[in-house]
Formats: C-alpha cells, structure tokens, sequence
C-alpha cells in the first residue's frame, strides 16, 4: 500500500509583524535580487604549532565516546566507585548523569572499536560514534588467532 505524499511545512519568517526589514534587504520584491550585506572577518592561518596540534586533539574528539567507553570499563572492573557508591550504575548515574543503559552503551561500543582496532586488514576508518557500533555490539568478536581472513 503506498502512503500519502508528506506535507511539507511552510517556511516561516524570522520577522514579526512589528519587525522591519534592515535597510540593505528587499523582503517584498524577488528574493532572488534581494541585496544581503555581510561583513568580512579575518581569519588568521595557524602556526606550524597549532598545525601540529590539531590533528591530535581532533583525534581525540573523534574517539571521545571510545575513551569515555574505555575509561567507565576500568571504572567499573576496578570498582573505583565503592567509597561513594553502591553500584555502577548508581556512580554513572551520579556522576556523569548516564543511565544504565548509557552507560552500557558506551561500554559495549568501547569494546567494539577495540576489537575492530585489532583486525586493520578489514577495518580501515574506525567509527566516530558510538551509535554506529550499537548494531554491532551483539556479533562475536573477531578471532586473531586465525590468520586466515576471508572476505
């Protein structure tokens, strides 16, 4: 059974019936003639030292969810909560404010991304998201003893 064509929502303008146009833009006439000022900024080129720098940090944001996931596993296995709280779940909770399942999801990607680091014959960009190792975090891991891989 096809569905019904979306109906797409109206755009609507930022101005209010009080607002007036800024003298430099035609609202009413052909908005493909409409006159839009914008001001220059100066943008700086960065230092070999910043250069050398970036890529780094960038690294680092990309893998945040991965180091997150890494950090709460030794957290919780070295039960570095116990002086503070009960349980795992009651420290993630208090402290990071993820639930049980945020945190586990965490947990189960950081495992995922080490287990895919293993095998660089297959995996060439690692994710940058926990949610796109989620669908994977089921699969048994990949067997390093076998040097046999089959594609």
């Amino acid at each position: 059974m096809n569905k019904p064509p979306r109906k797409r929502n109206k755009a609507t303008s930022a101005l209010s019936s009080d607002d007036t146009p800024p003298d430099n833009q035609d609202l009413e006439g052909n908005p493909a003639t409409a006159t839009i000022t914008v001001s220059a900024v100066e943008v700086t080129e960065l230092t070999q030292e910043e250069q050398s720098d970036c890529l780094p940090l960038e690294r680092k944001v990309e893998q945040a969810f991965f180091e997150a996931g890494k950090a709460l596993i030794e957290l919780r296995d070295r039960r570095l909560y116990r002086s503070m709280h009960k349980t795992f779940d009651e420290y993630c909770l208090n402290r990071f404010g993820y639930n049980r399942s945020r945190s586990y999801q965490l947990v189960d990607g950081a495992v995922v991304v080490d287990n895919l680091q293993k095998c660089p014959q297959i995996v060439d960009i690692l994710p940058t998201a926990e949610g796109q190792v989620r669908p994977i975090t089921k699969l048994e891991p990949f067997d390093t003893s076998n040097s046999e891989v089959v594609i």
